[in-house]
């Protein structure tokens, strides 16, 4: 079995707030040991439960985060950006499940560390066919595109019911209980490796039993609509072609998944 670990950082061991995720902050050296760490014990539990190839795909800002000196050898690593999945960069080659580590909730919820869709800077909302998505289900539609499975997800409270409520029964690890944007009640490394090495076992475990929730493939056409911050930014995007715009909103409809994932992209890189 081929595994796919696509890791962020704002929903690792003991993060909550920007500082600890932002590289040019002195706290960012311990936090991204910690994020490690927590990718390690997923590795560890993917290949206990018999996984034979496990890739992982370094998702925080600019992809070189994770400190492959400390990384686990029987994993390989897809660091640097940008790259043509981003977050899941991998799922291309063809995997049989992936296990998202370290994740965060979509833009607006309640109770959830650095809550964002993407950019906190330029996306208000993102919606797909009507429906508020994060980086959670945006990613696992890209990686259900590939007929590639979401396993578990880790990260705080929020977020994992985030993910059940789209995905269904797929396996969670709470690493910190989220009780507000930047405050949570956070676990100790001892118990939250512990708690991805479990759920990453048991994911894999499941997925050898052919008892794991399917791919997410979402019904085409995509209507994707982003609600920008200012609506300056929503001048600038909308010069891409294809799209129309409605005040802070701007609405793209895209045959499949990938489509839209780029023009998602054109549309942030021509907001900034």
């Amino acid at each position: 079995m081929k595994i796919l670990i696509a890791a962020d950082m704002e929903g690792v061991t003991g993060v909550v707030c920007w500082d600890h995720v932002s590289p040019a902050h002195p706290e960012y050296a311990r936090f991204r040991r910690l994020m490690t760490n927590d990718v390690n014990a997923a590795i560890r539990g993917a290949c206990d439960a018999g996984a034979d190839e496990v890739l992982i795909s370094d998702g925080h800002s600019s992809g070189r985060n994770i400190l492959i000196e400390a990384l686990d050898p029987r994993a390989r690593l897809r660091s640097g950006s940008p790259s043509p999945l981003s977050m899941v960069s991998g799922v291309e080659t063809g995997v049989d499940g992936v296990a998202l580590v370290g994740y965060h909730a979509r833009i607006g919820v309640e109770n959830a560390i650095l809550e964002h869709t993407w950019s906190d800077e330029r996306v208000a909302a993102l919606r797909i066919n009507g429906q508020f998505t994060g980086e959670t289900g945006l990613n696992a539609a890209i990686c259900g595109h590939f007929g590639a499975p979401i396993l578990m997800i880790s990260g705080d409270q929020t977020v994992c019911a985030e993910a059940q409520a789209l995905l269904g029964d797929v396996e969670t690890a709470v690493v910190k209980i989220a009780t507000g944007r930047m405050s949570a009640e956070c676990f100790p490394p001892a118990v939250t490796e512990q708690r991805i090495y479990e759920a990453a076992f048991r994911a894999v475990t499941r997925l050898s039993r052919g008892e794991v929730p399917p791919p997410l493939r979402l019904p085409a056409p995509l209507t994707m609509e982003i609600d920008f911050v200012q609506s300056e930014m929503a001048d600038k995007a909308s010069q891409l072609p294809g799209s129309t715009r409605e005040g802070r909103t701007l609405r793209y409809v895209a045959a499949d998944i990938l489509t839209m994932f780029q023009a998602f992209r054109c549309a942030l890189a021509l907001a900034r």
